[in-house]
Order: structure tokens, then C-alpha cells, then sequence
């Protein structure tokens, strides 16, 4: 039987080697390949076709959340597990909604990756126990909650929301342009667009807002 192929990615050198050592004692699950941040995840898993791709939540260059929308798009989209510190029901509910099948706590991820690995690969979702528990709690708010603002946040594009986090690594509009393969004035458009959106008047609001919602750390 054909082993379930994993792709990997985390910006910690320390828990790829933490998590490859523990599927390399699964005979039924292999490490095909591991990245350091979301837009080398995209590209293995649009090389290498892998069954599973584990996606860390908060990564630079792109993290979880973007790498899973652009994963999704793709033209073989493996099943998807985002592994995170974040346990607010907020970033759960937006990795769901970004294709992502499976949801694991880095806390728990050495008891609970195996499983979620072998759940997901076969169609079935997983979530770390304290994790479920927290959606049913937000399940159960729901209901007043509803005639809440929308998030700001939502309203901005993938591009938008790509120039966000490297603007809030520090990079500069010629440098983001490289990046993504745009030209300068397309990055200053979007950089317009996003600061716009978000009520943001300064490159210093745009990290402070950036680090708040943990897309950088």
C-alpha cells in the first residue's frame, strides 16, 4: 500500500526535524518534502502532489492562512492541516474557511499529528480536542454575535493581503515587487488599497496592526 505523502512546512528548523522524526517511524507515512514558509510550501505542492501538506500558521514571505487559499487553487489540492499556536476561535474559523481540513495546536502536536495526518488523508477532518471544544463554545455565541461588524480584514484581497505581512516584515516596495513577481507601482496600488481599508496612515501602523493579529511575529 502506497504511503501517504506529506509535504511540510515551518519557519523553525527545530520542529520540521521535530515532525519529520516522528513520521519517519510510520510505515505508512512519508516526508516527501518541507519548506520554510508558505510560498515554498505552494510550489512543492504544486511540484510534488503530496496527499497532505501541514502548513504552520504563522510564517514570512506568506503564512498558513494564504498559503492554504493559494493551495487551493491549484489543480491537484492535497487535504490540508494547519498547525498553530493560535487556539482563538477566530483564526480556526478562517483557516476552515480557507480549505483547511485539519486543525492542530503546536502544543499538542507531537501526541496528535500522526492522527491528524491519517484523518485527514482519508477524508476525514480533524481537530485537537481543546480546539473542538472552543468552536462549540463559539457555536453557542453565535447567535448574539451575529449582528457584529465585519472584519476589515476580510474585505482585503490575497494580493493585498500578501503586501501586508511583507510590509510588515520590513520589506520595501521594490523588494515586495520582486517578491511577487509585480511591478513597483502595482505594489504601491495595492499598499494604497489595504492602508485604505484598514484605516492605516503610516508603515508603522501597518506593523503594529500586522503584529496584533500575529500575521508576523
Amino acid at each position: 500500500m502506497k504511503p501517504i505523502s506529506v509535504v511540510l512546512a515551518d519557519d523553525h528548523a527545530i520542529v520540521r526535524k521535530g515532525l519529520q522524526f516522528l513520521t519517519q517511524a510510520e510505515p505508512d507515512i512519508e516526508m516527501v518534502g518541507s519548506a520554510c514558509d508558505g510560498r515554498e510550501a505552494v510550489e512543492l505542492c504544486r511540484q510534488l502532489r503530496p496527499d497532505v501538506v501541514i502548513l504552520d500558521y504563522a510564517m514570512p514571505n506568506m503564512n498558513g492562512l494564504e498559503a492554504a487559499l493559494k493551495i487551493s487553487q491549484l489543480d491537484f489540492i492535497p487535504s490540508m492541516i494547519m498547525l498553530s499556536m493560535h487556539t482563538d476561535e477566530t483564526y480556526i474559523m478562517r483557516a476552515i474557511s480557507a480549505g483547511i481540513n485539519g486543525y492542530v495546536s503546536k502544543e499538542s502536536a507531537e501526541d496528535e499529528i500522526i492522527e491528524a495526518v491519517r484523518n485527514v488523508a482519508s477524508g476525514k477532518p480533524y481537530l485537537s480536542p481543546a480546539i473542538a471544544q472552543r468552536l462549540i463554545m463559539y457555536g453557542g455565541q453565535s447567535n448574539s454575535n451575529h449582528g457584529e461588524l465585519r472584519d476589515p480584514y476580510d474585505s482585503l484581497t490575497g494580493r493585498e493581503r500578501e503586501t501586508l505581512q511583507l510590509i510588515a516584515e520590513g520589506k520595501t516596495n521594490k523588494e515586495i515587487a520582486t517578491v511577487l513577481k509585480l511591478s513597483p507601482y502595482t505594489i504601491d496600488k495595492y499598499r494604497a488599497g489595504l492602508m485604505h481599508k484598514l484605516n492605516l496612515h503610516a508603515v508603522a501602523e501597518v506593523v503594529m496592526y500586522a503584529v496584533r493579529r500575529k500575521l508576523v511575529r
